[in-house]
């Protein structure tokens, strides 16, 4: 084969389905939300196996949600309204449940006036599917392993003021709680609980904590309930506000907050409570407070923005500690009630001496006129100023010594207010113990709770906020003592994908200087385990400017002796020492075949288990099939099990079942949901029919992948998707659609949809134009010329499949891939039309600019992330230059639309604005499209549903020869928008 850029075809005509070979039906964005489809992220199987319940129906409109069963053809539909909804079972595989919402037209109507939708919660029986539906739910919960009960929270006078399940809002006057339900699903019986604001069942389902929140707060308190015998106790009563019941993972014990409101603080005062040693009618219950015992250091607290956690051998509570913001000063002008009750008190003692003391006043005063005139009044006394009453200018200082920028501090500011520090409560001994502190932020418990680790970034944060190159020191934290132990200084954490601990909580995982390390968490020795493995554990595919990147790692093995991790193509089994390593892979390295990930399908598993069945996903670098394969246990070699021109799902075993559920996807036939009865797959069968609009209109023929060599010579790959009516011989008008690398995703279905950033490959292909979406490989400090020697080898080598039309090719890119749309546009006239969404245009302007999301600087993108630049521009000024739309505009002849909206956090609106009128003023053809606060993406569903249709309107008259629109050919006039945008509203 020559390395000219053409090319071999991986060709998946063989997904051509029957309607291919015949007029599809063109859909119009207007058929949009008519399209149906299966809602595969809640699609749920039962605990047995033996069900599987979906939710399908129109993008927008009523939906249905289908019960069948997974051995034989029995089905059952139910309408569930306008909206999708949660599928539960009970533990026990004898119940499901689901709400029904309000039809799709009420529920808009609801969204426009303002006004909350109600649903209905419906609880089938298996067996039989006789039923029962309760009104107006705010949420529920089965029992869990005893399966009999199910709790059922009504709407209150004030829904959605508190979650019901966990989780806390700010305690307020507002009494949070609401009516609660307690119903046997096998004898009918029920328990009726008033003024219930939270709930939450232990593991076996034998008690049912729950809080009170009542008006006044009289009665407020946490209870359990004992489900055997349907007797309720009160653990602690209070005239306070209760929240984030946190049982913990046996059932045996739970932890809460409690809160009350102290004058001398600006938010209420928090105590935590841990209840355990659980009997028929009572519990131990302990509580801390941190203040009274003045063990948290003065103006401090316990937060209210974590839960509140028994350790696992339940002699330890963990929780957050919070800054205490003190309450204000009342104003001068203001006078507290005992305040005037004094004074008043005052007036009434003093009454009678005032009068005497008037009169002598007058004798003195009258003696002095006579003997020494009239006499000079006295100054008055200023009166005090309160600075608080002071009107202030608004304002921000910016300091070249800022840790952060105080953009970063505006915009984290809540955060910071909230910033919680990992604490301990030794229960036995009543002894706190800061864990987090001021400089190791955050913690990392170990699976035995026993120690945890974290980080210092504070040495290297100044810098790092400035090239995104983060450092910190690794700190082993004792958790009976807080005793810290420095372990490793400046890891460099760009490079190590995560930290793992053994099950043991003895060793931890990390990565160094491109290899796999063990650090022992008592010695703090330190063992490089991959050295002596020939293969490579830097990640090949990383080309931006991070150094000896980690490839992936699948963590320790449940027995504490392996690890499992991954070169770039093989897995291996390495022992936690080093002294051994096997792949269990059979040289995939050179099949080009690579595991992609474990699949987590033991529900209780923390860790692989190796005496398990395993799977793991895989993927051909260069066929781009996926699949997947099969550690048997005990096994040392992974079986493929499935390999093809798919997108494979992962599995999904459920608790009590053999019973493996997936999907598979092709890119021109939606996902649908198999389930197999054995471990290799081979008795599969498909539970879902989700191509119901094929039948109306295909929207693609398939695709083919083609190779090319780049202009560094480099050998990469594009897919290209076919039209739907697709006819060998013939040549389509092509979008080129760019981000980085886009093969990877080859296989994955598009379905017509109206996107934020406004492209939809289902709808492109469905209406006739291929679609090429090639890979571009980056070389730092040349982003944008990257670019050009990627896509348009990519290009030609599509043209010279015949497939192509060459005179009818455009590009389009949103965000990263709307820079390189603009960028290629200055160095190529390959393209006849070209869209550019929410675009960076000048690497040297954009470089100091904010990035509003998060506040930080744009810096640390481009030396560390998508900028693939090494320094700031004042070092590196002909790559900014040579890598600028900008500085080659006059080289633009072809015609532009770019979107950028006014509110964009990520690219800032004025990179657009800059090229608009720089484009203009060289009388170029150019139209920018703001969405008024609109952010980096589209959000809003009307913005979207334009943004699509002028895209496409547009693509259409440049490659397909339609007539322009009126926006593109003559503009709009700002007092004639408003009539524009209702002729076009649909």
């Amino acid at each position: 084969m020559t390395k000219k850029s053409i090319l071999f075809f991986a060709c998946q005509l063989a997904w051509l389905t029957p309607f291919a070979q015949e007029a599809s039906k063109v859909l119009s964005w207007q058929d949009v939300p008519k399209w149906e489809y299966v809602r595969m992220n809640g699609a749920t199987p039962s605990p047995d196996g033996k069900w599987l319940a979906y939710v399908s129906g129109p993008t927008e409109g009523d939906l249905t949600l289908t019960l069948r069963h997974t051995q034989d053809t029995t089905k059952f539909d139910y309408k569930i309204g306008g909206a999708t909804t949660p599928i539960f079972f009970n533990q026990n595989a004898q119940y499901f449940s689901f709400f029904e919402n309000q039809k799709f037209s009420e529920i808009k109507a609801n969204e426009k006036s303002r006004r909350p939708s109600s649903k209905k919660l419906k609880i089938v029986a298996l067996k039989d599917t006789a039923s029962v539906t309760f009104d107006k739910v705010q949420s529920f919960s089965f029992s869990n392993q005893d399966s009999k009960w199910v709790a059922i929270r009504f709407e209150g006078q004030n829904p959605g003021a508190s979650p019901a399940m966990g989780g806390a809002t700010r305690p307020t006057d507002v009494p949070k709680g609401a009516d609660l339900l307690l119903y046997n699903l096998i004898t009918k019986k029920k328990y009726n609980l008033g003024n219930v604001s939270e709930y939450s069942f232990n593991k076996s389902g034998q008690y049912l904590a729950y809080i009170i929140d009542a008006n006044g707060k009289n009665g407020n308190g946490i209870f359990l309930m004992d489900l055997n015998t349907g007797i309720s106790n009160a653990l602690h009563n209070d005239e306070a506000n209760f929240s984030r019941i946190s049982w913990n993972k046996e059932g045996t014990a739970f932890a809460l907050l409690k809160s009350k409101t102290d004058k001398k603080y600006k938010d209420p005062v928090y105590t935590l409570l841990g209840i355990k040693n659980l009997k028929a009618h009572n519990a131990d219950v302990f509580t801390y407070s941190g203040l009274d015992e003045n063990q948290i250091t003065a103006g401090f607290g316990i937060s209210q923005n974590a839960n509140a956690y028994w350790s696992k051998d339940l002699k330890t509570i963990f929780f957050g500690v919070a800054k205490l913001e003190k309450a204000e000063e009342p104003k001068s002008t203001e006078k507290k009630i005992d305040d005037i009750a004094k004074a008043d008190a005052k007036k009434v003692a003093e009454k009678d001496s005032t009068a005497k003391e008037n009169a002598a006043a007058i004798q003195k005063d009258s003696t002095q006129i006579a003997n020494n005139g009239p006499k000079t009044p006295s100054t008055p006394k200023k009166p005090e100023v309160n600075k608080k009453d002071l009107e202030k200018p608004d304002m921000i200082i910016w300091n070249w010594q800022d840790v952060r920028l105080q953009s970063v501090q505006k915009n984290r500011l809540q955060t910071d207010k909230n910033y919680t520090t990992m604490s301990a409560w030794h229960v036995d001994e009543n002894k706190f113990v800061s864990l987090a502190d001021s400089a190791v932020k955050s913690i990392s418990l170990a699976p035995n709770q026993t120690v945890g680790y974290g980080f210092d970034f504070k040495p290297y944060e100044y810098e790092s906020n400035l090239n995104g190159q983060t450092y910190g020191d690794l700190y082993i934290v004792d958790i009976k003592t807080g005793q810290k132990k420095l372990a490793l200084k400046k890891l460099y954490l760009n490079a190590s994908r995560s930290i793992r601990f053994s099950p043991n909580s003895d060793l931890l995982l990390l990565h160094q200087d491109g290899h796999f390390h063990v650090l022992n968490t008592k010695t703090l020795a330190l063992t490089n385990i991959t050295q002596n493995i020939p293969a490579s554990f830097v990640d090949m595919m990383e080309d931006r400017n991070v150094e000896k990147a980690a490839t992936s790692s699948f963590g320790f093995t449940a027995d504490n002796k392996f690890v499992l991790l991954l070169d770039n193509f093989d897995l291996w089994k390495v022992s936690v020492d080093g002294k051994s390593a096997n792949t269990l892979t059979d040289n995939w390295k050179s099949k080009k075949l690579m595991t992609t990930g474990v699949n987590y399908i033991y529900e209780d598993d923390e860790f692989i288990d190796l005496k398990k069945d395993q799977y793991f996903g895989i993927y051909n670098h260069d066929t781009k099939q996926k699949g997947v394969a099969l550690l048997a246990s005990n096994s040392n070699k992974l079986q493929i099990l499935k390999l093809d021109d798919i997108n494979f799902g992962g599995i999904r075993k459920p608790k009590n079942s053999t019973n493996l559920f997936y999907t598979i996807e092709k890119s021109n036939v939606a996902p649908d949901i198999f389930v197999a009865s054995d471990k290799t797959l081979s008795q599969e069968k498909q539970l879902t029919n989700n191509n119901p609009e094929n039948k109306k209109g295909v929207l693609s023929a398939g695709s083919k992948l083609i190779s090319y060599v780049t202009a560094h010579g480099d050998t990469l790959e594009a897919t290209l998707y076919l039209p739907a009516n697709y006819e060998e011989g013939k040549s389509y008008p092509t979008i080129t659609y760019i981000y980085e690398r886009l093969t990877y995703e080859k296989n994955n279905y598009s379905q017509p949809a109206y996107p934020g950033g406004g492209f939809n490959r289902a709808m492109y292909t469905n209406n006739g134009y291929a679609v090429l979406m090639p890979d571009i490989k980056y070389k730092l400090n040349d982003p944008g010329m990257s670019a050009v020697a990627c896509v348009v080898p990519a290009v030609k080598a599509a043209i010279a499949t015949g497939i192509v039309d060459e005179k009818n090719v455009a590009i389009h890119g949103h965000s990263w891939g709307g820079y390189q749309t603009s960028f290629l546009i200055t160095q190529t006239d390959i393209f006849k039309a070209a869209v550019a969404g929410a675009p960076l245009t000048n690497m040297i302007s954009m470089y100091s600019l904010i990035y509003w999301n998060s506040g930080s600087s744009n810096q640390s993108i481009f030396e560390s992330s998508q900028g693939r630049l090494t320094t700031g521009y004042w070092d590196n000024w002909d790559a900014y230059v040579r890598n600028s739309p900008i500085y080659h505009i006059k080289k633009v002849n072809t015609p532009l639309v770019i979107m950028h909206n006014d509110k964009d956090g990520a690219v800032d609106y004025t990179q657009g604005i800059e090229y608009y009128n720089s484009l203009r003023r060289l009388n170029k053809p150019v139209v920018m499209l703001t969405y008024n606060g609109e952010n980096h993406g589209l959000m809003k569903e009307v913005n979207k549903k334009d943004y699509a249709v002028r895209m496409m309107e547009y693509f259409d008259h440049y490659l397909k020869g339609k007539p322009a629109p009126d926006w593109w050919a003559k503009g709009v006039d700002y007092i004639d928008l408003p009539k524009h945008l209702e002729e076009r509203a649909f």
